[in-house]
Protein backbone atom coordinates (compact mmCIF):
# COMPACT_ATOMS: atom_id res chain seq x y z
CA UNK A 1 0.00 0.00 0.00
CA UNK A 2 1.50 3.24 -1.03
CA UNK A 3 2.22 6.25 1.88
CA UNK A 4 0.25 8.82 0.93
CA UNK A 5 1.60 12.76 1.34
CA UNK A 6 -0.38 15.32 3.08
CA UNK A 7 0.78 19.24 3.93
CA UNK A 8 -1.64 20.99 6.28
CA UNK A 9 -1.40 24.68 5.42
CA UNK A 10 -2.84 27.82 7.40
CA UNK A 11 -1.05 31.05 7.30
CA UNK A 12 0.92 30.81 11.04
CA UNK A 13 1.71 27.22 11.78
CA UNK A 14 0.80 27.61 15.46
CA UNK A 15 -2.77 26.23 15.99
CA UNK A 16 -5.04 24.87 13.05
CA UNK A 17 -2.81 23.11 10.66
CA UNK A 18 -0.60 21.91 14.04
CA UNK A 19 -3.69 20.24 15.25
CA UNK A 20 -4.74 18.71 12.14
CA UNK A 21 -1.13 17.20 11.33
CA UNK A 22 -1.56 15.74 15.05
CA UNK A 23 -5.02 13.95 14.40
CA UNK A 24 -3.79 12.96 11.26
CA UNK A 25 -1.02 10.86 12.93
CA UNK A 26 -3.22 10.11 15.18
CA UNK A 27 -5.98 8.69 13.54
CA UNK A 28 -3.77 7.21 10.30
CA UNK A 29 -0.24 7.96 10.65
CA UNK A 30 0.55 4.49 8.90
CA UNK A 31 -1.62 5.29 5.72
CA UNK A 32 -0.09 8.97 5.72
CA UNK A 33 3.19 10.63 5.76
CA UNK A 34 2.35 14.40 7.53
CA UNK A 35 3.35 17.35 7.62
CA UNK A 36 1.96 21.26 8.45
CA UNK A 37 3.57 24.66 7.22
CA UNK A 38 2.33 28.33 7.09
CA UNK A 39 2.44 30.99 5.01
CA UNK A 40 4.36 33.08 7.71
CA UNK A 41 6.19 31.02 10.78
CA UNK A 42 5.31 31.86 14.45
CA UNK A 43 5.36 29.62 17.27
CA UNK A 44 3.24 26.45 18.33
CA UNK A 45 0.18 28.23 20.13
CA UNK A 46 0.33 27.30 24.05
CA UNK A 47 -3.46 26.74 23.49
CA UNK A 48 -3.61 24.64 20.85
CA UNK A 49 -0.53 22.42 22.97
CA UNK A 50 -3.19 22.51 25.77
CA UNK A 51 -6.52 21.58 23.83
CA UNK A 52 -4.65 18.84 21.98
CA UNK A 53 -3.13 16.77 25.28
CA UNK A 54 -6.35 16.91 27.11
CA UNK A 55 -7.01 14.65 23.68
CA UNK A 56 -4.35 12.93 24.31
CA UNK A 57 -1.85 14.38 21.26
CA UNK A 58 1.43 16.08 22.31
CA UNK A 59 2.37 19.07 20.36
CA UNK A 60 5.03 20.08 22.04
CA UNK A 61 7.66 19.00 19.81
CA UNK A 62 6.60 20.57 16.74
CA UNK A 63 7.79 23.68 15.47
CA UNK A 64 6.11 26.45 13.25
CA UNK A 65 7.68 26.20 9.34
CA UNK A 66 6.69 28.37 6.67
CA UNK A 67 6.30 26.45 3.15
CA UNK A 68 9.72 27.35 1.64
CA UNK A 69 10.58 24.42 2.89
CA UNK A 70 8.36 21.96 1.40
CA UNK A 71 7.81 23.87 -2.01
CA UNK A 72 10.15 20.72 -4.08
CA UNK A 73 8.38 18.31 -2.46
CA UNK A 74 5.59 15.99 -4.28
CA UNK A 75 2.30 15.88 -2.20
CA UNK A 76 -0.45 14.04 -2.84
CA UNK A 77 -3.09 16.82 -0.68
CA UNK A 78 -2.45 20.14 0.36
CA UNK A 79 -5.05 20.86 2.58
CA UNK A 80 -5.45 24.62 3.37
CA UNK A 81 -7.50 24.92 6.82
CA UNK A 82 -7.84 28.99 6.66
CA UNK A 83 -8.77 31.13 3.90
CA UNK A 84 -5.72 33.27 3.93
CA UNK A 85 -3.77 30.52 3.36
CA UNK A 86 -6.38 29.35 0.44
CA UNK A 87 -5.60 32.08 -1.56
CA UNK A 88 -1.65 32.25 -0.87
CA UNK A 89 -1.03 28.70 -1.53
CA UNK A 90 1.59 28.25 -4.40
CA UNK A 91 1.51 25.60 -6.84
CA UNK A 92 2.95 22.31 -6.27
CA UNK A 93 4.38 19.91 -8.69
CA UNK A 94 2.60 16.80 -10.00
CA UNK A 95 -0.82 15.58 -9.36
CA UNK A 96 -1.21 17.21 -5.96
CA UNK A 97 -4.84 17.32 -4.66
CA UNK A 98 -5.79 20.66 -3.39
CA UNK A 99 -8.42 20.94 -0.54
CA UNK A 100 -9.85 23.70 1.24
CA UNK A 101 -11.50 23.68 4.82
CA UNK A 102 -12.22 26.95 6.48
CA UNK A 103 -12.06 27.29 10.54
CA UNK A 104 -11.58 30.21 12.53
CA UNK A 105 -8.32 31.19 13.85
CA UNK A 106 -8.00 30.19 17.63
CA UNK A 107 -4.92 32.53 18.52
CA UNK A 108 -7.01 35.55 16.89
CA UNK A 109 -9.87 34.41 19.84
CA UNK A 110 -10.69 37.48 22.90
CA UNK A 111 -11.58 37.20 26.69
CA UNK A 112 -10.06 35.41 29.15
CA UNK A 113 -7.89 33.00 28.82
CA UNK A 114 -10.91 30.19 29.28
CA UNK A 115 -12.53 31.64 27.09
CA UNK A 116 -9.73 31.58 24.21
CA UNK A 117 -9.04 28.04 25.87
CA UNK A 118 -13.11 26.90 24.76
CA UNK A 119 -12.45 28.35 21.07
CA UNK A 120 -9.56 26.35 20.78
CA UNK A 121 -11.17 23.67 22.14
CA UNK A 122 -14.28 23.84 19.42
CA UNK A 123 -11.50 24.33 16.75
CA UNK A 124 -9.71 21.41 17.86
CA UNK A 125 -13.06 19.38 17.57
CA UNK A 126 -14.14 20.53 14.56
CA UNK A 127 -10.81 19.79 12.89
CA UNK A 128 -10.76 16.28 14.33
CA UNK A 129 -14.78 15.96 12.87
CA UNK A 130 -14.06 16.95 9.25
CA UNK A 131 -10.12 14.51 9.49
CA UNK A 132 -12.64 11.50 10.79
CA UNK A 133 -15.33 12.19 7.19
CA UNK A 134 -11.95 12.68 4.91
CA UNK A 135 -11.00 9.34 6.15
CA UNK A 136 -13.71 7.90 5.80
CA UNK A 137 -14.48 9.08 2.58
CA UNK A 138 -10.61 7.94 1.37
CA UNK A 139 -11.34 4.59 2.64
CA UNK A 140 -14.97 4.09 0.71
CA UNK A 141 -12.67 5.41 -2.64
CA UNK A 142 -9.98 3.18 -2.26
CA UNK A 143 -11.96 -0.47 -1.78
Amino acid sequence: MTTLRVLFLCTHNSARSQMAEGFLRALAGDRFDVASAGTEATRVHPLAIRAMEEVGIDLRGHTSKTIDAFLGERWDYVITVCDSANERCPMFPGGTTRIHWSFDDPSQAAGTEADRLEKCRRIRDEIHAKLREWLADQEKSSS
